[in-house]
């Protein structure tokens, strides 16, 4: 794999002592999907704010493409794609002129064609000509995809990009999403919504206090830190646990018809051979079984309300 972004030890404390990140490292492969949750305040706008130029780090360093982002801003800021949460437009402005104006910002010349395929693939065409004061807050966010698509960035990085969308429009930006990074753009979001990150990330990162607590595969992170649950179906109901089941983390569900039995995938022994003859040798008997695994949700909320 390629290392598009090298992010190392980064730290940025605000004037008002505000400490937002702290000892960030992280490195983001040319190509990926990778999504950072977090809660408000845990430091995601910081640190794309850091990477894109925005905003000065303390301390650390950042490099996209080997370029520093300081010592090398021009070389590193062509690269890197930008949709801030804040819808930002000239209100006054047609589409067209707005998204052509934004490729003219970072030196590149008149390219048409471009400007067409890129409207075009955020269903942007029929309103090319209509000022941005005239649009729905939904195609106002299509508009600055666009612009930050203008200038043909490797890099495209979406705060909160469905912020305030509804359901079919976040459909179509997850499926513009996808043939971004199939043609070989490298994708960084933050979202709110979970559900989001655990549909289209190959990577989550999650940020809690300024600190990065984690990087890891999207599958990995649910099989490491994803609990297990398998359900019986009981023939018969029953009015309690057997006290020779105490010893097994099994729950009762209220109406007696059902036992939970909670595990964790990553153990060696998950101890259901040894359940299932404790339950043959109690006389209870079941009709049916299913497993379920934590969601993405789940992890989320263990993980960011772990004392530091």
């Amino acid at each position: 794999m390629h290392t598009i972004i090298a992010v190392n030890h980064l730290n940025k404390t605000y004037a008002s002592g505000f400490h937002a990140l702290k000892e960030v490292s992280v490195q983001i492969e040319q190509g990926e999907i990778l999504a950072l949750l977090g809660p408000n305040g845990a430091g995601k706008t910081t640190l794309i704010s850091i990477i894109c130029g925005i905003v000065t780090p303390s301390s650390g360093t950042v490099t996209i493409e080997g370029h520093d982002i300081i010592d090398e801003y021009r070389e590193a800021r062509h690269l890197v794609g930008l949709v801030p949460q804040e819808l930002t437009t000239d209100a006054f402005e047609t589409v067209w002129n707005t998204v052509s104006f934004s490729r003219g910002l970072f030196g590149y010349g008149r390219n048409n064609a471009h400007i067409e395929k890129t409207l075009k693939s955020l269903s942007l065409w029929d309103k090319k000509d209509n000022m941005i004061m005239s649009l729905s807050g939904g195609m106002k966010r299509r508009v600055m995809i666009a612009k930050a698509l203008s200038h043909e960035p490797r890099i495209l990085f979406l705060d909160e990009p469905t912020a305030g969308v509804d359901v079919e429009l976040r459909q179509d930006m997850w499926q513009l999403v996808r043939t971004l990074r199939e043609s070989g753009v490298t994708i960084i979001l933050t979202t709110h919504y979970i559900e989001e990150a655990e549909e289209m990330a190959d990577r989550i990162g999650i940020i809690s206090n300024g600190n990065l607590l984690l990087v890891e595969n999207k599958a990995e992170l649910m099989h490491k830190l994803g609990k297990k649950q398998l359900t019986l179906q009981l023939q018969d109901r029953l009015a309690a646990l057997p006290t020779t089941l105490n010893h097994h983390n099994l729950e009762l569900t209220e109406n007696g018809t059902e036992l939970v039995y909670t595990y964790h995938s990553k153990q060696d022994r998950t101890g259901i051979t040894t359940l299932l003859a404790d339950l043959a040798a109690a006389d209870i008997r079941f009709h049916d079984l299913y497993t379920t695994q934590s969601s993405l949700e789940e992890i989320f909320v263990s993980l960011v309300k772990k004392p530091a």
